[in-house]
């Protein structure tokens, strides 16, 4: 890369934990404040997802709806943040935390990797909130999002603050559809390198290995975190090709 990377050492330094270290079925739901608390305890950076509420609040939350997670119909971006906060999850006491509480709670104690999620639309609102709160903390946060234009806009609003993009060879997910067949490809080619200017890649491990993460590690020097990882196959690829693993089901 031409351009200095804004990449710490504690970027990768430690497994990150997938949505908090959950455990349904012990209790302990994905992106909760059980979840970060747990991953903080065990030592592992921790990985959360974002969504915006109708009243512009950044929500820790990884579904666009609240069925699978809450048993409530309805969006989370039609939901404002109080109600989404009464909100209990996945049958426990745990509610939907705010970015800020989250963030509060693990206190510093271990990095914090933010995912913004995207409907690809132009929308930033979730990105400006996103990096306002980020903004009131001196711990390490990263900010990241399969969003090129998110990454791009983050470069501009919060440059000191590390941020990455979250990529894959194919784009199959439903999340996709908008996008044109040439957006695609500049996605899974990372062709969007002029406007996002990403500090460090988090590519699928299924995709491992791959000519974009070997490129980004060996000419352009650039941190490549991998998700998720889940089976002893999948980590011995994280270990082969990449400098970190984002974890799930299992404590490494």
């Amino acid at each position: 890369m031409s351009r200095a990377l804004n990449a710490p050492g504690w970027l990768i330094a430690r497994p990150i934990a997938h949505r908090g270290l959950h455990d349904r079925a012990g209790g302990v739901p994905e992106n909760t404040l059980a979840a970060a608390e747990a991953a903080a305890a065990a030592g592992y950076a921790i990985e959360c997802d974002v969504q915006i509420s109708a009243d512009g609040e950044a929500m820790v939350f990884h579904d666009a709806t609240l069925g699978r997670l809450t048993g409530t119909e309805g969006a989370v971006d039609a939901t404002r943040a109080a109600d989404l906060a009464a909100l209990t999850v996945a049958g426990t006491a745990e509610r939907i935390p705010t970015l800020t509480a989250f963030l509060t709670r693990v206190g510093g104690r271990v990095p914090v990797v933010v995912e913004i999620k995207s409907r690809f639309d132009g929308d930033r609102r979730l990105t400006r909130r996103t990096a306002e709160v980020v903004s009131g903390f001196t711990a390490p946060i990263a900010l990241k999002s399969f969003d090129p234009g998110i990454v791009g806009t983050l470069a501009e609003i919060a440059p000191s603050v590390p941020r990455g993009i979250v990529a894959e060879a194919s784009q199959d997910d439903p999340e996709y559809d908008r996008l044109t067949a040439s957006q695609r490809i500049a996605l899974s080619g990372l062709l969007h390198l002029d406007e996002s200017r990403p500090d460090f890649l988090s590519w699928r491990v299924g995709d491992l290995p791959g000519p974009v993460p070997y490129l980004c590690r060996r000419l352009g020097q650039m941190p490549v975190m991998t998700w998720t990882v889940r089976n002893p196959e999948q980590r011995a690829l994280a270990e082969a090709h990449a400098d970190q693993m984002v974890f799930e089901g299992f404590r490494p």
